[in-house]
């Protein structure tokens, strides 16, 4: 089993940054290549990005490339996702997830992929 917690969620305005953590427990964290979601109020959940086991490679939604990063330390069993340039529109639940590595990563296989294990969610609400 793996524990994922999420946390770094808020109330920011348009424009500003805030940093996602996702501190995981149990089984190794770099036997897992992590990913972000989100889900917004009466919508899908939807794919922001993903990132392998060893933070070598990070992949990205269409939607929020160039303004969100990804990364990990497995030193610190945590996976960060780092927001810029928040809009309206990014104001949902964010979840962190693990699943095994995959043989052929691009974000829509990231996107598509059954994942293991999930967090709980933290909140993030951007004004305009």
């Amino acid at each position: 089993q793996v524990q994922l917690v999420e946390s770094g969620g808020g109330l920011v305005q348009a424009g500003d940054s805030l940093r996602l953590s996702c501190a995981a427990s149990g089984r190794t964290f770099s036997n897992y290549d992590m990913g972000w979601f989100r889900q917004a109020l009466g919508k899908e959940r939807e794919f922001v990005g993903a990132i392998t086991r060893n933070g070598g490679r990070t992949y990205y939604a269409d939607s929020v490339k160039g303004r969100l990063t990804i990364s990990r330390d497995n030193a610190k069993n945590t996976v960060y996702l780092q927001m810029n340039s928040l809009k309206p529109e990014d104001t949902a639940v964010y979840y962190c997830a693990a699943r095994t590595p995959l043989f052929t990563p691009t974000p829509g296989a990231y996107a598509a992929a059954k994942y293991d294990y999930w967090g709980q969610g933290t909140q993030v609400t951007v004004s305009s």
